[in-house]
């Protein structure tokens, strides 16, 4: 569940599917010296829609001026803190780690552990795909930097209000 724990807020923003609503979202937060922690947007179900994840630090007075601003913007439809409400989140990593013979078996068991996948093995290396909560893939993360992480990369986070409850796409 996403609880704001640590001053973190994530907003699902509703946005019309066109060329510039990127830039103009975060332009805002660029201007109002908001720092964004992590940013993801997709398609919804719908083709003409996209949904943010905006995951952003601040206090309620912060998030209030960050919704406010943001439903000025012509293409926003809808903003949703969804910070205390119960959620499932997700995030991606893929973690290229130096894999030598000695500690190929621990890191697959690590993965099996974690549910995580490896995708990809080369002479000296393996690359392990993880999805699941932040914590987790620090968890991972911490565990894989022995063996020395070579390279990463990390989505942001993707949620969903659980149930039945729907962000709706009126303003």
């Amino acid at each position: 569940m996403s609880n704001g724990s640590n001053g973190a807020r994530t907003l699902s923003v509703l946005v019309a599917n066109k060329p510039g609503v990127l830039t103009h979202v975060s332009g805002l937060f660029s201007r109002r010296g908001y720092n964004i922690d992590s940013l993801t947007v997709g398609v919804t179900e719908n083709p003409d829609i996209s949904r943010m994840t905006i995951v952003v630090h601040g206090d309620e007075n912060v998030i209030e001026q960050v919704t406010k601003q943001l439903n000025k913007l012509i293409d926003i439809i809808k903003v949703v803190d969804i910070s205390h409400q119960e959620s499932v989140d997700r995030e991606l990593a893929l973690l290229k780690v130096s894999a030598k013979a000695k500690d190929r078996s621990e890191i697959i068991q690590i993965a099996d552990i974690f549910r995580a996948k490896i995708v990809d093995v080369s002479a000296e290396s393996v690359i392990i795909e993880i999805t699941g909560s932040g914590d987790k893939i620090d968890a991972m993360e911490e565990l894989m930097r022995p063996f020395g992480i070579k390279e990463m990369v990390r989505t942001g986070k993707v949620a969903l209000v659980r149930g039945t409850k729907l962000t709706q796409f009126d303003k």
